[in-house]
């Protein structure tokens, strides 16, 4: 059997613990840790083919949310992998080497769904772009080409604050009402 998107997806949502390619292997018959590993090294999920395999599953509201919350897998005795860097992890509390993610959600929050509509990987010295720059980009497309319905966009304060929103986006939504849930703020975007 040959490694396959599919499968590997598959592998990654059933695992309760270990994500490793070892124990992938381990666990499918016919397939070497070396040739999932060659199949990954050559297999780039991009945002758009994300949105492509999940639009059609999105159950939509008026009343829906964008979120934006980057995330940063702990890569700490990784040496030579590229996208690694020194960054602050929230989980961990301190800076940390790791491969930053800025995700974009999707939540309906009347049938309590979400959906991963879209996101980054934060390398600067590869794209250029800071998390905040990422963050702006997904919510013009969300606004722009996915035309999803939405009552509020759920942010960080910290983005929210130092997001640079284009004028055609501050002329159709405005920032309101910061509400702290657990340590972080969260600010609302809503429709004027």
């Amino acid at each position: 059997m040959k490694p396959s998107r599919l499968n590997y997806c598959q592998y990654l949502m059933i695992s309760q613990i270990n994500y490793t390619l070892t124990n992938f292997a381990d666990h499918t018959q016919d397939m070497s840790h070396d040739a999932i590993n060659r199949y990954l090294r050559n297999d780039h999920v991009t945002g758009s083919a994300l949105w492509a395999q999940v639009r059609d599953d999105i159950k939509l509201s008026p009343d829906g949310y964008i979120v934006f919350d980057d995330t940063v897998l702990d890569k700490n005795f990784s040496h030579h992998i590229e996208l690694v860097r020194r960054q602050y992890s929230g989980n961990a509390h301190q800076v940390i080497k790791g491969i930053g993610v800025v995700n974009c959600v999707y939540v309906n929050p009347s049938t309590e769904q979400f959906w991963l509509i879209d996101f980054r990987i934060y390398h600067p010295d590869g794209d250029g772009k800071s998390k905040l720059e990422h963050v702006e980009d997904m919510l013009k497309n969300v606004v722009r080409h996915k035309c999803l319905p939405f009552a509020a966009v759920l942010m960080d304060t910290w983005y929210a604050t130092k997001t640079r929103v284009s004028q055609s986006l501050k002329k159709k939504y405005k920032f309101k009402n910061k509400k702290k849930s657990g340590c972080s703020y969260f600010v609302r975007l809503s429709m004027h």
